[in-house]
């Protein structure tokens, strides 16, 4: 290919006018799109050009030529646009003739040629936006149309502006296709108001635009809201009549189009009797009603379901409750906190060393992408024998700014306490929606400690454990039925179920965490919520046995000890639990040795986030299997590494918790960035890393991490660096003689034969087929008496030599070298 480029060169030399030649070829050829000869001539004559820019036509002569080019490029291979764009300068073209030639190919059905000329051009501005991107919108090229929106305010909100008449009821996408019918692919099917509405929303996100400025778009999510809402209503029968009734009018607002959407579902959903009831609360006349709705609505109004149902609900949950977990606290030890006084009372309970904190937190629902992250409502922290409700939605709206910092504060003290033990279940989602309530950012270093997600031990338990074996009671009595019929249980029920034998009462999950005052039956659903992790965390590790529970789970539920700290001794009827042993922290691997007996650093293997490259390379002088992810690697691919190759994650910040939700307790370490001269100290400590100095230097290559060395004498480096080139005045001078007694230095980890292999490969190559870095050895290097060899990475080529580094390296390890010398 070398020899061809320079044959390419010399040809373009010689030529009078290459880029007349150039269009001479591309007129004689019939197909050029695909790669081939051509497509190398094109790019190498860019690249040519570029060095002989001071030749290049220009005037009246390139305009020709410009003119020319048009006619190839209905013929052009979208991936030789660029580089003949760049040859012809079309950039300084006439604006009327591209803007033509533009037209031309959308009037041919080259659409995607059109779009993708118009951005390397830069003339959107000018193009009528719908010509262009209908097409590609039918075709399904959204990528394309983004491509062509982007840094256009004006053009994004005009893509919105299609997306939202596309929204209008009553359209129909295959009148619109029709126009098109010479498009190629069955992209008619693909189009329907689903598969747009989240095209749409997705784009309203990436963009900031305010939703209100496209109702119809607006309108349809909605829809599909109301339709989720009525099947959890009337369908499932899980949600209440107040809960239900409170978001329905919540999202219809005044809108009429809703109004008669739903009353028109409810025909369906619930029958004529309830949808007259709500045509009639909404004032719909008679035109707008569904068929046989008005003479039932001319009939004497029947009493509102919404009152039957108030006066129903409180025996409904008595009726559920029955047969479900039941707090086990008093109702006057549940404490709903809506000051900052009530909460500065709180923290003298809560943050107690050794204490167990239950975690929960509400929000209200949200049955669409419209306002970001839901804001917390209520956080409820539950400890042994009380429960405290945080009343979030006030404390952060009517308090000062002073408040709000000491309230995040307090999160931050109990959050990153090492010595209060804090369940969960699902707490990653948690714990987000709760910094942004809170306002804390992304980019703070929020340290998490003393953490335990019971969803990830509850994905190690047996599918039926000894408990769960046992059918709960039925909640629902058979006179009943009709309220709800009982659906499978999931998530943190499931588990209080299999656990306590009991499921939780759900029916105020979706209600309106944001109405105040709160309902009883809410504060106790979220009083429940919260204290039941105590019970099934003391339940699980009293008989571990009986749920199915492997020793490593059971060591990496227990709390991590602490010097001096005792745990608080729940109330009488938990006295039976066994007590709680000091155990080694939550983040160390299941399956890593005990830390009393420490780990050899050959048998350590992590995978290092981009943030600690520079620990990766230190681990790695220590003789750890690292694994470091490049600048432009995203932070989960450490976790698809960690389960492929069963390594430990070693990360920083706020990626910590969404790569420990991935890999599991155990498998993911946080190191402090700001702490960079004591980061394998951290890690030391972690593990209780061990190394050996004499294999320090030559454990692992910094570079690639191999441990495979090939030993070179000094000699034969002195002379395999006069064979490739790199021979100087320094090296004429260097002493390659006998180098004398050796200097103990050590073997490799793993060395192969070395010079008779280094030999048969060739002169610069090892015995691997890689070439030796051989110019990466200073001169002065083998003028050294004390040095007799040189380490060659296999798999790199890279070269290493025993100097002065080595004392840097072990005064910087000394915490870490422990075990005496090897002889």
């Amino acid at each position: 290919m070398e020899k061809l480029r320079e044959e390419m060169r010399l040809g373009f030399a010689s030529l009078p006018d290459p880029l007349a030649w150039l269009l001479d070829v591309l007129d004689c050829c019939k197909d050029w799109g695909g790669p081939g000869l051509l497509a190398h001539i094109v790019r190498e004559l860019q690249g040519w050009i570029k060095s002989h820019a001071r030749d290049q036509p220009s005037g009246l002569k390139l305009e020709e030529l410009q003119a020319r080019l048009f006619t190839c490029l209905t013929r052009c291979n979208v991936s030789l646009l660029h580089p003949l764009i760049s040859i012809y300068q079309l950039h300084t073209a006439d604006c009327h003739h591209l803007l033509g030639f533009v037209n031309q190919l959308c009037q041919q059905g080259k659409f995607k040629e059109a779009a993708i000329l118009s951005i390397k051009l830069k003339l959107q501005p000018d193009l009528e936006f719908e010509k262009v991107c209908v097409p590609l919108l039918l075709q399904d090229k959204m990528e394309l149309i983004e491509a062509y929106v982007e840094g256009s305010l004006e053009l994004q909100q005009s893509l919105l502006q299609l997306l939202d008449s596309w929204s209008v009821p009553g359209f129909q996408i295959k009148d619109l296709a029709r126009q098109y019918r010479a498009l190629p692919g069955k992209w008619p099917e693909k189009i329907n108001y689903r598969t747009m509405n989240k095209v749409a929303f997705r784009l309203l996100q990436k963009y900031s635009l305010d939703p209100v400025l496209y109702p119809h778009i607006l309108n349809q999510r909605h829809l599909g809201t109301l339709k989720y809402l009525l099947h959890k209503r009337f369908v499932e029968k899980s949600m209440t009549q107040e809960n239900w009734s409170d978001h329905i009018q919540g999202i219809i607002n005044d809108n009429q189009w809703l109004q008669e959407q739903l009353v028109q579902l409810l025909v369906r959903y619930a029958g004529l009797e309830v949808a007259a009831q709500w045509a009639r609360h909404y004032s719909l006349l008679g035109d707008s009603l569904p068929p046989g709705l008005a003479a039932r609505m001319d009939d004497e109004p029947a009493i509102l379901e919404r009152d039957d149902a108030s006066q129903q609900a409180p025996s409904a949950w008595d009726s559920l409750k029955e047969g479900c977990y039941q707090l086990p606290v008093p109702r006057a030890d549940v404490l709903f906190l809506s000051t900052w006084e009530e909460v500065m009372a709180c923290q003298e309970q809560v943050l107690q060393p050794g204490q167990f904190v239950g975690i929960d937190m509400e929000w209200r629902p949200s049955f669409s992408t419209i306002g970001g992250k839901p804001r917390v409502s209520v956080v409820q922290l539950a400890i042994w024998g009380r429960i405290f409700l945080l009343d979030m939605f006030r404390l952060l709206q009517h308090g000062e700014q002073e408040v709000q910092a000491s309230l995040c504060g307090f999160f931050q003290s109990l959050l990153g306490n090492p010595a209060i033990l804090k369940l969960g279940y699902g707490m990653s989602g948690d714990l987000r929606n709760l910094m942004a309530t809170c306002g804390i950012s992304r980019d703070a270093n929020v340290q998490l400690c003393g953490i335990l997600d019971l969803q990830l031990v509850h994905q190690k338990l047996p599918k039926r454990s000894k408990k769960s074996c046992q059918p709960a009671p039925d909640p629902w009595p058979a006179k009943d039925k009709a309220w709800g019929s009982r659906l499978p249980e999931k998530g943190l029920s499931l588990l209080v179920q299999e656990v306590l034998g009991r499921p939780l009462n759900k029916t105020e999950q979706l209600s309106n965490w944001e109405k105040r005052p709160l309902r009883e039956t809410q504060i106790l659903y979220a009083a429940c919520d919260a204290y039941c992790l105590l019970e099934v965390h003391a339940e699980l590790l009293k008989d571990p046995a009986a749920f199915g529970l492997s020793s490593d789970m059971v060591v990496m539920m227990r709390k991590d000890g602490h010097p001096g700290v005792k745990a608080k001794k729940p109330p009488r009827r938990e006295q039976e639990q066994p007590p709680m042993r000091k155990e080694i922290p939550a983040s160390v691997p299941a399956d890593a040795p005990s830390p009393s007996a420490g780990i050899l650093a050959q048998d350590f293997r992590v995978v290092c986030d981009n943030m600690l490259q520079g620990l990766g390379r230190s681990l790695r002088c220590l003789g750890v299997d690292v694994r470091i992810l490049g600048n432009d690697d995203e932070h989960r691919r450490a976790a698809e590494i960690a389960r492929e190759e069963n390594r430990v994650i070693l990360t920083s910040g706020l990626p910590f918790h969404s790569l420990r939700s991935q890999v599991g307790e155990g498998r993911c370490f946080s190191v402090s960035c700001s702490e960079k001269a004591r980061d394998v100290q951290d890690v030391q400590d972690f593990v209780k890393l061990q190394a050996h100095r004499n294999r320090l230097q030559n454990s692992r290559c910094q570079a690639c991490n191999c441990s495979q060395y090939v030993k070179v004498s000094k000699e034969r480096m002195g002379l395999l660096r006069k064979r490739s080139g790199c021979w100087t005045g320094e090296d004429a001078e260097a002493c390659l003689g006998d180098p004398g007694p050796a200097t103990n230095t050590p073997e490799p980890q793993s060395c192969s034969p070395g010079w008779q292999g280094l030999e048969a490969a060739g002169p610069e190559l090892l015995p691997t087929g890689v070439r030796l870095r051989v110019e990466a050895v200073p001169p002065g290097v083998l003028c050294k008496e004390d040095l007799d060899c040189f380490y060659c990475c296999s798999q790199c080529g890279q070269v290493f030599w025993e100097g002065s580094h080595l004392g840097r390296l072990v005064s910087q390890f000394r915490e870490v070298l422990e075990l005496p010398e090897e002889s």
